[in-house]
């Protein structure tokens, strides 16, 4: 559903009798479309062409007041805040979540992978643009391409770093870059000897993704992609944010593995690997807390 129609076709929104005049639609609707006639007077729909779809205004009318065309009745419902889980739980669960590379090979059920779809797809996008899609890859054949593909594209860059024609000028002006040769040539024969080092025996990876034109593509897919791992936390998966595999797909001009997943004309913004793990950690711990300033 796009979140935006020209001026020629509008959302249809309307204000209907069970309309209290408690005003907050007025109040939360980021586009200015509820107005009020005048002070504490009836709600009135202004500028339907403006809307975002962001569906603030049902969420927050204690009526049911709210007409949306892209919310019907079956789309909204009853918030029980009692189910919520407590901030020492939510803390709890940020506390525990970390990557665990001890995996299983055991696959991740398809019911989890669902909810973690769905967790990721909640997440807020600038302008609720909702224009993130995801591709989910668990074929072990396809799996094994993305990680050769990845070390590919390092024995590249790995050459071009050490060309005696390029070596001399740029390590000094990029001495960060040259301290991953070393780390690349390891990736590769780790992965010659059996140990996958990219995708650490995941059997599911999630890539999310965005129109090349989206100004706001890493920071929509980071948002949906911690989602997706405070999710997959609770139902017990192991995540790995996929570092490696997107660097390799910033060096390469080409986009192959765009073409591998057909996604053509999208920018790869964030991959997620999930595993089942051999274990989960039975600790926690405090880290050095971050410095903080209070203006």
């Amino acid at each position: 559903m796009p979140s935006k129609r020209s001026t020629a076709d509008p959302w249809r929104i309307g204000v209907g009798d069970r309309c209290i005049r408690c005003g907050r639609c007025v109040r939360v609707c980021p586009s200015q479309i509820f107005g009020r006639v005048e002070p504490e007077g009836r709600i009135v729909v202004r500028e339907p062409e403006g809307c975002i779809v962001c569906g603030h205004c049902v969420a927050a009318c204690p009526a049911g007041a709210i007409d949306h065309e892209a919310f019907p009745l079956e789309r909204v419902h009853k918030a029980d805040r009692t189910q919520l889980p407590s901030p020492e739980q939510v803390e709890l669960l940020m506390a525990v979540r970390r990557s665990n590379r001890a995996l299983s090979r055991r696959p991740v059920p398809q019911e989890y992978l669902d909810r973690i779809l769905a967790a990721a797809d909640r997440a807020p996008t600038a302008s609720n643009a909702r224009e993130l899609g995801y591709t989910i890859v668990t074929d072990p054949e396809r799996l094994r391409q993305v990680a050769e593909y990845t070390l590919g594209v390092f024995r590249e860059l790995e050459r071009l770093l050490s060309s005696p024609f390029v070596k001399p000028w740029l390590k000094p002006l990029m001495p960060g870059v040259y301290r991953y040769v070393p780390v690349f040539t390891r990736l590769r024969r780790d992965y010659a000897e059996g140990r996958d080092r990219i995708l650490r025996g995941a059997t599911a990876l999630i890539f999310i993704h965005a129109p090349e034109k989206n100004r706001f593509a890493a920071e929509d897919a980071n948002l949906a992609c911690q989602n997706a791992s405070l999710m997959a936390e609770a139902l017990g998966v192991s995540q790995i944010y996929m570092g490696f595999v997107l660097t390799a797909i910033r060096q390469d001009r080409h986009k192959r593995l765009n073409r591998m997943l057909g996604l053509e004309g999208r920018c790869i913004a964030a991959i997620l690997a999930l595993g089942m793990p051999e274990f989960l950690y039975p600790n926690y711990i405090d880290r050095e807390p971050s410095e903080v300033h209070r203006i």
